[in-house]
């Protein structure tokens, strides 16, 4: 393996398996960058509020996880989230919200929005798509949602690909020349998922035909 390949592997996103948030183990790169720099200057923030949305397996709950580990706080389930944690919060400055959408107790999340404005405390938020864009019924919540500093975790670029296949492969214990890595990163999508699901295809493939992963298997994932 060569130096860029090692390189990358002491870089890389935790992906879905093994559950070690060490800040060496986030790879940082031109697409996640201005999240992860701006998460470290906390307190000094324009707002308590903020939203980081981005699409699934993108990194949003490792970059909180890492925040939480420096600067402390308290961590919940948005689709979960109801009253009685609402008596949770008061000995936390930082409170993680985690997959905010529609299907959540609104005014329970209201209440807390509420909270954290009076108590001067700090709310981070992630979820697929920007808060201002969830489709809220009650009003008042559509109105404070506006009150967010928003971080969209863009689309990964050749270099956080790289690292996402290669961590994905490593977690299954699979090896893979770099040339093939190219060849996947010239041909799927730009997408999160779809490095997810294509891994996890190609792995099944070569499970199936009790072959090493080769182009053939490749190619056949990518149904050219």
């Amino acid at each position: 393996m060569d130096t860029k390949v090692k390189d990358y592997n002491q870089l890389i996103i935790n992906f879905d398996y093994e559950q070690n948030f060490k800040d060496d183990d986030f790879y940082v790169s031109n697409s996640n960058i201005h999240i992860f720099k701006f998460l470290q200057k906390w307190p000094k923030w324009e707002k308590n509020f903020l939203n980081i949305s981005g699409e699934r397996f993108s990194g949003k709950t490792h970059l909180v996880d890492i925040f939480l580990k420096r600067f402390k706080g308290i961590k919940f389930e948005a689709s979960l989230f109801n009253e009685k944690n609402l008596n949770e919060i008061k000995v936390y400055q930082n409170i993680i919200l985690e997959n905010l959408n529609e299907k959540v107790d609104e005014k329970s999340i209201f209440t807390l929005f509420n909270i954290v404005e009076q108590d001067n405390k700090f709310l981070i938020v992630t979820s697929t798509s920007s808060i201002v864009d969830i489709n809220f019924k009650l009003a008042d919540l559509k109105s404070r949602a506006k009150n967010f500093l928003l971080q969209n975790i863009e689309k990964p670029d050749d270099e956080l690909m790289f690292a996402l296949i290669l961590k994905n492969l490593s977690d299954r214990q699979i090896s893979l020349d770099k040339k093939l890595i190219d060849y996947i990163i010239k041909r799927i999508n730009r997408s999160y998922s779809e490095i997810f699901n294509f891994i996890y295809k190609i792995d099944k493939i070569s499970l199936k035909k009790k072959k090493s992963i080769d182009f053939k298997i490749i190619k056949e994932a990518l149904g050219e």
